[in-house]
């Protein structure tokens, strides 16, 4: 995974503005121009190095006491105070590096270290008796400065060889870092076009016709379709992953031809062609940097290069510096795809070929039970599954001799499956986010977004040759639509990330220094082009200090924590700190050993919480296999756990066949009144049928139950929510007053005006009849007169 630093010079680069900053303000560098001075560095991740006070030694302490005397500590302390407060001391310490913070800290530690030793240097303690002394012309105060220099630069050792620091850390010309491909000259071809459009289909065949090659991809399964494809038309290819590598010869030697995730591309051996697919990701704020490294550093006489045409700019301008030129082909869309002016509103207008989107689980769980309740079937996709499960519901959808016509997805649909797909139809247009703080919000999804998933619709060469795409509601249409309309942006930056030999110069010369506040002080001091950014740091900090008590060499630190999880999994999570602790005791991951961590063998789901669960244990199977990857003698079972996995994907099939009766036992199991019995963070299913459930089960109290769900879930993410681009809908929820309750639902998606106006017509129905729920009766006729006075 190491980006490799090479000796080889870069043509001269244009000067180019400051790029934007990376997502996560933690992780951001400013940008330099080559000649700019270096930026001060960040001090308040300088943590101090502890110094034990009495290392001087009774010898030293001898020496002192007898050219002079003991010292007085009271006049000692009293004479310290008034050497940090001298603005001329302050003035040499700024000079040598130390701002307020620092020279606070290092006066804090100097004045403790020689308050509290016995014994301090003899040349140390002549100064301070002199000094004590009132010996003007033997001592002063400020001869304390060159001790309290050579105390500072112990404790801040970052202090000595800060020029070094910013050298290690300077990310200006990455080009040079890989001498190999500077080397040669390469030719660049820039496919460019929508979803469907042909492009990485003409990448492929001169991939195939090659002598050697090698696709570079953001996922397994695009990998693993084109080391099938490669095969099947007898062009022998290797398949390469984080947890696998699988030959196409018996006899394990390397094939010509390998397919990779971009990660665990090499750029060190030599290929006639290489594809890298999906190149705007190069802007992801995570994995940017593996794009990065690849167009920079793949060793081949053409690069193919596959996606939007918003990275055209970008990656232009990125050639130009290693002086190669960029040829842009552009594509069309193979099929026409269509927005349809009428939304679904109800799952009862579903046709054979829908794709209903969704963006959050409960929002699947939900959909896929009321579809099944009128007696359709439904395939299920959602990103947390294990790869064998989606390519198995994919397999039942696209199937035209199985009943299964309707699908239920996230975006995990937006690329790496082929999928028959007539209708997309968004059930909200709003996702749920983390942001750079860790909180939750909602926003509407990006223009980029809603065209990778809408252009799943009318696949080329599928059955059907027509796409079209709407949404589930009448009022998220007329967005949607502005949404589709909207240009992509252009990708303005490309990611960088530290590599292991940047991090092992840094602890060279910062030992003490915890993993996390290397990484941490590299970024304060990285400095790079405007056309980088430095990626999102976050998970690797995460996982740094999760593992820091455990005793680990650098490397291996690094590798742990560069392991691909999901922080939200506690198991997961859990699991990757046990492999850690028995690793550091040098004792090898056993079959037998993962199998008692993971209760193995498990049995098929029998509710959502199981299957989820499951979800997690085939993640940990994965870490399992990824870890095998790069220490093989301490994960010695590969072949076994992939097995068991193989096993497992097969189990956790069987549950999502059967999602709908696991969503049933969930709710059972749930207390009366809950709307669902997994917990969820994100907003629960908007549809209308929803409330007609909760009322036919419940009874007309269970609306109230509902109206006080919803207000609930409302008032929680209005708290960390950011307003959505919803604008035309601002305009439908004036009359419901600009800072109400009701205003706030709709305008993040949890409300519909449809909801709203059956909401309060069942709140009436109950008035009339005689059922005021929690309130008195006249609270409900005043909040019955205020509701027809609204709608008025």
């Amino acid at each position: 995974l190491a980006l490799r630093h090479g000796g080889g010079a870069a043509a001269p680069h244009r000067a180019r503005p400051a790029a934007a900053s990376s997502a996560s303000s933690s992780s951001s560098a400013s940008s330099g121009d080559g000649g700019a001075s270096a930026r001060a560095p960040d001090t308040s991740l300088f943590v101090p190095v502890p110094l034990k006070p009495g290392l001087g030694g009774a010898a030293e302490e001898d020496v002192g006491a007898e050219l002079t005397r003991p010292l007085d500590k009271g006049e000692v302390l009293k004479n310290l105070n008034k050497f940090y407060k001298r603005k001329e001391i302050q003035r040499l310490g700024a000079e040598n590096g130390l701002d307020a913070r620092l020279f606070h800290q290092a006066f804090i530690s100097f004045r403790k270290y020689i308050m509290e030793s016995s014994s301090v240097s003899a040349d140390l303690h002549i100064i301070l008796n002199d000094i004590c002394c009132g010996f003007v012309l033997l001592g002063h105060v400020d001869d304390l400065f060159p001790f309290f220099l050579r105390h500072a630069k112990q404790i801040f050792p970052m202090l000595d060889c800060m020029d070094d620091l910013r050298k290690i850390s300077d990310l200006r010309l990455p080009p040079n870092w890989y001498p190999d491909a500077r080397a040669i000259q390469r030719k660049i071809i820039f496919h460019a076009g929508p979803t469907n459009s042909g492009k990485t289909y003409h990448a492929i065949q001169r991939f195939l016709s090659a002598k050697s090659g090698i696709y570079c991809g953001p996922l397994k399964l695009l990998a693993h379709e084109i080391f099938q494809k490669s095969n099947d038309a007898n062009v022998p290819c290797d398949l390469v992953t984080g947890e696998e590598r699988v030959f196409a010869n018996e006899d394990a030697r390397q094939a010509p031809h390998v397919a990779c995730t971009i990660e665990m591309c090499s750029t060190n051996t030599p290929y006639e062609v290489a594809v890298i697919d999906e190149i705007q990701m190069i802007r992801d704020p995570a994995r940017g940097w593996a794009w990065t490294r690849a167009l920079l550093g793949l060793c081949a006489e053409e690069i193919h290069v596959c996606g939007e045409p918003a990275a055209i700019d970008l990656v232009t301008e990125l050639m130009y510096t290693t002086g190669e030129e960029v040829e842009v082909r552009n594509y069309k869309r193979l099929t026409p795809l269509t927005v349809l002016d009428y939304a679904l509103e109800s799952l009862d207008n579903l046709r054979p070929g829908d794709c209903i989107v969704c963006f959050s689980k409960n929002d699947i769980y939900s959909v896929s039970r009321q579809i099944e309740a009128r007696g359709l079937e439904c395939a299920v996709i959602y990103g947390s599954l294990p790869p064998g499960t989606k390519l198995e519901q994919a397999k039942k959808f696209n199937d035209p001799d199985d009943p299964c016509k309707i699908l239920v997805a996230t975006d995990a649909i937006g690329m790496g499956l082929n999928l028959c797909i007539r209708r997309i139809i968004f059930n909200s247009i709003v996702k749920p986010t983390v942001n750079e703080k860790g909180e939750k919000e909602i926003d509407s999804i990006t223009t980029s977004q809603a065209l990778q998933i809408a252009g799943r619709a009318g696949r080329f060469g599928s059955s059907f040759k027509q796409g079209e795409v709407t949404t589930m509601h009448r009022d998220d249409l007329v967005q949607l639509k502005e949404i589709l309309s909207d240009a992509v942006p252009p990708v303005k930056a490309a990611g960088l990330h530290p590599t292991p030999e940047q991090i092992e110069m840094f602890a060279y010369h910062l030992p003490d220094a915890t993993l996390s506040n290397l990484i941490d002080i590299f970024v304060s001091l990285s400095q790079v082009d405007g056309m980088y950014f430095v990626c999102n740091i976050d998970d690797f900090k995460f996982l740094a200090d999760m593992i820091q008590h455990i005793p680990l060499n650098l490397r291996s630190r690094y590798v742990f924590c560069t392991a691909p999880l999901n922080r939200k999994e506690p198991f997961v999570c859990t699991t990757l700190l046990k492999f850690a602790r028995q690793f550091s005791r040098n004792e090898p991951l056993t079959f037998n050993w993962l199998c008692r961590h993971t209760k193995w063998p498990l049995a098929a789901p029998k509710n959502i919480k199981e299957l989820v669960h499951l979800e997690a244990v085939h993640d940990v199977f994965d870490l399992y296999l990824w870890l095998s990857y790069r220490f093989m003698d301490m994960f010695p079972d590969a072949v076994l756990v992939r097995d068991i996995q193989k096993k497992l994907d097969d189990i956790i099939q069987i549950g999502v066949c059967n999602i709908t009766k696991l969503i049933r036992a969930s709710q059972s199991a749930a207390a009366p009144g809950t709307a669902e019995a997994v917990s969820e963070d994100f907003p629960l299913s908007r549809t209308e049928k929803d409330a007609r459930v909760a009322s036919d089960r419940h009874g007309a109290a269970s609306t109230e139950a509902l109206s006080i769900a919803v207000e609930a879930a409302g008032l929680r993410r209005a708290k960390n929510s950011r307003p959505s681009r919803l604008g035309s809908r601002q305009e439908d929820v004036k009359s419901y007053g600009r800072g109400s309750l009701a205003n706030r639902l709709l305008r993040e998606g949890l409300l519909t005006q449809e909801m709203l106006r059956q909401l309060e017509s069942e709140w009436q129905d109950q008035h009339r009849n005689g059922r005021y729920g929690f309130g008195s009766k006249r609270d409900d006729q005043h909040s019955s007169k205020e509701t027809r006075k609204k709608r008025k």
